[in-house]
């Protein structure tokens, strides 16, 4: 891969062929080295940052499975995450008012929004955090089964989950987005929704339909936001977006010269932006307007467009 974009990169070996057996997924977690990451209410437990030269970032924080076992109350809210080389890891999830951190989990560290730390934890630690809060984001929105109403009961690690009482079978979801940037010339286009803090622009995005392929959806997308004519599609690369189940689908899109129109439904306005234009937008100085951090996988469109010639 040419650009590992943040949340993507997780270094564990799934080893998916171990899940489905219950007594070997107890083997795993009563191993003497394993490893459990807590998350309580979405936040990572990571250890916080240490002041030296030069300064540590921060780091996942893991405690010993059997204690997170114990927090949780059993399997339920537990997740095989997979093997960093022999040694199982796991999540734990915990939620509820009181701070875990400032009881049980005294002095193991501190809970922190993942959005946050994806600028500053490594690209591996990352993608470990984003699969464990995708996965707890899936279960916590599906604990009854979508054919019969029932509740449906963790199975495969965590990885699944079934009904016991129609045996129907639930997988984690992901939801695939579309995210582009529309390209004419030495120009691109970008938008802004009325949501968003005063001055920033973005890559234009949306989902993917039911028989639709990620081409046609870009021209929808592109079509119905901003009234562009799409001519030619370029994979650009993905990025998992755990908030809450996406993967988001970066590309540029070549489109008919032509004037562009906000649809005020989705966007208030859009703007084009010469390659110069762009790095001075990515770098924070262009005045009265800037773009997403390089965290989003906005940015490196942008990126991508203003280093090209």
């Amino acid at each position: 891969m040419s650009l590992i974009n943040v949340f993507a990169g997780n270094p564990l070996n799934r080893a998916s062929e171990l899940r489905s057996d219950p007594s070997v997924v107890a083997k795993l977690l009563a191993h003497p080295d394993a490893l459990a990451l807590p998350l309580w209410n979405g936040q990572i437990l990571v250890e916080e940052t240490v002041a030296g030269s030069p300064p540590q970032a921060p780091r996942l924080a893991y405690i010993a499975p059997g204690l997170g076992q114990e927090l949780a109350g059993g399997l339920e809210r537990l997740l095989f995450l997979g093997l960093w080389k022999e040694t199982p890891v796991f999540a734990i999830d915990l939620d509820g008012a009181a701070d875990p951190s400032q009881g049980p989990l005294n002095g193991f560290g501190v809970f922190r929004e993942l959005r946050g730390l994806g600028a500053v934890l490594s690209g591996q630690e990352a993608g470990i955090a984003a699969t464990a809060k995708g996965v707890f984001e899936w279960r916590r929105r599906h604990r009854f089964c979508a054919a019969c109403g029932q509740p449906s009961e963790v199975a495969d690690g965590g990885w699944k989950r079934v009904c016991p009482a129609c045996q129907v079978e639930h997988f984690p979801r992901t939801d695939p987005v579309v995210i582009m940037l529309p390209v004419v010339g030495d120009k691109c286009l970008v938008g802004r929704q009325a949501v968003w803090p005063t001055g920033m622009w973005s890559a234009l995005a949306g989902f993917l339909e039911p028989g639709e392929s990620i081409e046609e959806a870009c021209a929808r997308e592109l079509k119905e936001e901003a009234g562009l004519v799409t001519k030619a599609v370029r994979y650009h690369s993905s990025q998992p977006w755990p908030f809450p189940n996406s993967l988001m689908i970066g590309l540029i899109a070549e489109i008919e010269d032509g004037e562009a129109h906000p649809d005020q439904t989705e966007l208030e306005a859009v703007r084009w932006f010469t390659r110069d234009e762009a790095k001075s937008l990515m770098a924070g100085t262009f005045a009265g307007a800037f773009c997403p951090p390089p965290v989003a996988i906005a940015h490196q469109l942008l990126k991508a467009f203003a280093q090209s010639a």
